[in-house]
């Protein structure tokens, strides 16, 4: 959220809940609320046109399960960041978010609604001027509902806010509901309490007018198709910590990109690919593990094109146990040919995918055919560490492995590698590795740049670098399927499922190549030694459904 979004939302909170009664009123503010704090009742109050909106939990428990990850440091260094955010957004006054704040705020939520048109007389347009937009728009709306589980403490908060100096005060009706402008600095916010259950607050007026509207009984975010089923159901992760609710995925998607300084008509491929998506929801958690993200999409089984298949996930099993990095899957083949099918209905795809098989033609290869057309089993793409030979410089290599029916397509594809080798000058020469057949391409004084064999009868490897042929072709530990970190980051994901992406955050030249390429700043080094591992997996159980999940595998906290 924008900086000066961000800050509105102190004074313009203790404002509004000061509309909710008197200190007189102690009985009845200690009473039940008015409303529901859950996700389908703070929705009810958030207006139909909403494009999409999160739902935060506040509840403590939840939170607190974060504690039990991450190295001492990394603790330290989180809980200084909580305390200088702290100090930053109360720096001007004497709140405090732990005693002022977290006794009466419930969950909140956040939603985004479409940008208001913006006039052209808002801009300085020169008078003559023959290009004038037609539909400026400005950024979208941010409408915060707050869930008030105390009143009590809110109205003393409340109170205490009114003595604060710099900030003013102004009240207005709106269907017989207070609306308190808050100006500070300048800046004006506005805010409503709703039922004494909701608090609503918002940067532009227009949005809380909207959300009172929607109270009154226009038609609510928790009321449009699409929204009520995922706001019931949400996404089932442990110890929730927010909920993503996007009931209308390709409206959503054509709205923020009109909003867009830069705003161009979405080309009409381009929406009927948005369309195969209805609606997405996704869930943030916390479970023994680390932190979980869970995502549904609902999509239309009649635009989609992809066929999914699972993936039986043995290849992993062909890869050695200090690999760091992995990417499986299934079926390259069925994805190229539905790619193929769909390039007919976009002309720039269709030109990059003939410019490519123009390219390799040269060298008397086929794409669709050499390429693609013999892959279609599973695959990995694997990285794995090394520091000898060509790969000294780096410190890893990579190798891909496919399992394929069309052991004799294969076997040609490589052989007419091997021949365009020979014509740049590369020494090809065979080798034995543990009994396996394997041809190298060889560069002078630093081995094998390339290597590829067959590890079984339908098991094709390619490996960059002399090392890396060794370590997966003459395997004398154990594989990767095996390896406790590997466990510990994928177990857990759902199967069956159409393959991994899988990173290992605990091997020891892990953390310093990705430092290599993002930062060495020792506070992101201190936060990356708390991470164990990072898992991916998709599944589809049906053509209207597609899954996806993350895990963030976390280390134990030091007892």
């Amino acid at each position: 959220m924008p900086e000066s979004k961000s800050k509105f939302l102190i004074p313009a909170v203790g404002a509004a809940v000061v509309v909710a009664g008197s200190i007189a009123a102690y009985t009845y503010f200690k009473g039940p609320s008015g409303g529901s704090l859950d996700a389908l009742g703070s929705a009810k109050v958030v207006p139909s046109t909403a494009l999409m909106a999160t739902y935060i939990t506040t509840d403590s428990q939840a939170w607190a399960k974060l504690q039990q990850f991450g190295t001492p440091e990394a603790q330290k260094l989180v809980a200084k960041g909580l305390e200088n955010f702290n100090k930053q957004m109360f720096s001007e006054s004497n709140v405090s978010y732990e005693k002022d704040i977290k006794p009466w705020a419930g969950s909140v939520m956040i939603a985004v609604l479409p940008p208001n048109p913006v006039k052209p007389a808002q801009f300085n347009v020169p008078s003559g001027a023959s290009n004038v937009p037609k539909n400026l728009q400005q950024e979208p709306n941010i409408l915060i509902v707050v869930g008030i589980k105390d009143k009590l403490s809110a109205l003393n908060f409340a109170n205490k806010l009114k003595s604060q100096k710099g900030v003013k005060f102004q009240e207005s009706d709106y269907q017989g509901q207070k609306i308190i402008e808050t100006t500070e600095n300048g800046k004006p916010t506005y805010s409503v309490v709703l039922n004494n259950s909701h608090l609503v607050l918002a940067p532009e007026k227009q949005a809380v007018e909207k959300a009172i509207d929607t109270f009154k009984g226009q038609s609510s975010f928790a009321s449009k198709e699409g929204a009520s089923s995922i706001l019931n159901k949400g996404v089932d992760v442990k110890n929730s910590l927010a909920q993503i609710y996007v009931p209308d995925y390709a409206g959503m998607v054509q709205q923020l990109a009109a909003a867009s300084p830069q705003a161009k008509q979405l080309p009409s491929q381009t929406l009927t690919q948005l369309k195969q998506i209805k609606s997405v929801a996704a869930g943030v958690g916390v479970d023994d593990a680390g932190v979980r993200v869970k995502a549904i999409a609902n999509l239309d089984p009649q635009l989609n094109k992809f066929q999914y298949q699972s993936s039986p996930g043995n290849i992993v099993g062909q890869f050695p146990i200090d690999t760091f990095a992995l990417i499986s899957g299934n079926g390259i083949s069925r994805s190229w040919k539905a790619l193929v099918e769909q390039s007919k209905d976009y002309p720039e795809m269709k030109q990059a995918l003939e410019q490519a098989r123009g390219q390799v033609k040269i060298a008397n290869i086929d794409l669709d055919k050499d390429i693609f057309g013999w892959m279609n089993g599973e695959f990995a793409f694997g990285a794995i560490p090394s520091n000898q030979g060509v790969l000294a410089s780096v410190g890893f290599g990579g190798a891909l492995v496919f399992d394929t029916s069309d052991r004799k397509t294969a076997e040609a594809t490589l052989t007419k590698l091997d021949t365009l080798a020979k014509i740049q000058q590369i020494n090809v020469a065979n080798r034995n590795i543990g009994g396996k057949d394997v041809t190298e391409w060889q560069i002078p004084r630093q081995g094998a740049l390339l290597s590829h064999g067959w590890l079984d009868q339908d098991t094709v490897f390619v490996a960059l670098g002399g090392p890396i042929a060794n370590a997966v072709a003459d395997r004398k530990n154990q594989s990767l399927d095996n390896s406790d970190a590997f466990k510990a980051v994928t177990g857990s994901l759902q199967k069956p499922n159409g393959g991994y992406f899988y990173l290992d955050m605990d091997k020891t030249k892990t953390v310093p190549l990705i430092n290599s390429f993002i930062s060495s700043d020792p506070k992101t080094i201190t936060i990356l030694s708390s991470i164990r591992g990072f898992g991916i997996t998709a599944t589809s159980p049906d053509k209207s459904t597609s899954e996806l999940e993350m895990l963030l595998a976390l280390k134990p906290a030091a007892k």
